[in-house]
């Protein structure tokens, strides 16, 4: 085939089945603690004069049975809402072959990056979360929440779900939404917190969820951090956990852990290792000494090729999006 294919929103959330999509991402944390992927750091154009700025997101992973190429290109535009009806985040995956460098898919980033941002959050639950963990926390009721809610699922069985936000119609959205496979219901912070698991998916800088009000074995999944200054967890719970992250240069400089890092409340020796190390069984996940844990996820470029190519393999067999000669090769 010498054409490209366009996948909307439509056949990225079709295509991408969430128990796939899980282990792929897996396959792209081990492959890159491996060295079996390149990832070069996210670079940013900033366009003070919109109040927006773009950031580009290329990776390369070869996870044995299977090797994927691509870059995400994503805005942050937070006046998009208000002055032109549009998202204030957007994202175009171009997705290759690495053999050929052939663009074999166009596809919504943005989709693809709720998708795998809640893969993400389920294999850290998998690997640190207590084996019986049966309710969960959920501090923020925007879209993530619902890839989160979704992805966890997935790897244990939540019975009890509690949302929390400041925002009642996006509370009952989400009730909504779930309520007929999960007993749940509006809370507070320190409702949600004290669960087996807990996913903050907020955009704060200044800590919300207290030390007091976490579980003695509560998993957190730390979402909402993706930029300098946000910090959702208070530095009491990060230096009381089994502190997992995702990248090192990342989590350092835009993580859940920017912030009490560069304030050196916080140091190299307070983090236990990346979630890669985990998979590979070069660390332990959840052991029965272990108290609270934290994953620190800063979303990395090998998770959205890990996710285009779940998307990719799958668009012929449910017969969607739309083929087009992008560089007029079609015979």
């Amino acid at each position: 085939m010498r054409k490209t294919l366009l996948l909307n929103k439509d056949d990225v959330h079709e295509n991408v089945q969430m128990p796939e999509l899980i282990s792929a991402i897996e396959d792209a944390f081990a492959a890159y603690e491996s060295g079996d992927a390149q990832m070069p750091p996210k670079s940013y154009i900033d366009l003070p004069q919109y109040n927006g700025d773009f950031r580009s997101m290329p990776a390369y992973l070869d996870a044995g049975d299977w090797d994927a190429a691509g870059i995400k290109w994503v805005n942050v535009h937070p006046d998009n809402g208000d002055k032109y009806d549009l998202p204030t985040v957007m994202g175009t995956m171009i997705y290759s072959d690495p053999e050929n460098a052939f663009p074999l898919a166009l596809l919504d980033g943005t989709e693809l990056t709720m998708l795998r941002t809640g893969a993400a959050a389920a294999v850290a639950t998998d690997h640190l979360a207590v084996e019986d963990a049966s309710s969960m926390g959920i501090i923020g009721a925007g879209v993530q929440s619902y890839t989160q809610l979704r992805a966890i699922s997935e790897v244990r069985d939540i019975e009890e779900v509690v949302i929390s936000d400041l925002d009642e119609e996006r509370v009952a959205d989400f009730i909504d939404a779930f309520e007929d496979e999960f007993d749940i219901r509006p809370g507070s912070i320190e409702e949600a917190a004290g669960c087996d698991v807990l996913s903050t998916v907020t955009p704060v800088e200044s800590p919300i969820v207290p030390r007091e009000a976490v579980g003695d074995h509560t998993h957190i999944n730390a979402m909402g951090a993706d930029a300098e200054g946000k910090h959702e967890l208070a530095d009491e719970v990060l230096l009381d956990a089994k502190l997992v992250i995702d990248d090192h240069a990342q989590t350092t400089h835009s993580g859940e852990i920017n912030v009490p890092y560069h304030e050196g409340v916080l140091t190299d020796d307070d983090i236990y290792g990346a979630i890669g190390d985990i998979v590979l069984g070069n660390l332990d996940g959840r052991t029965d000494a272990d108290g609270i844990s934290v994953f620190d996820s800063t979303g990395l470029a090998i998770q959205d090729v890990a996710a285009a190519h779940v998307a990719y393999e799958h668009a012929f067999e449910n017969d969607n999006g739309y083929a087009f000669d992008l560089l007029g090769l079609a015979e």
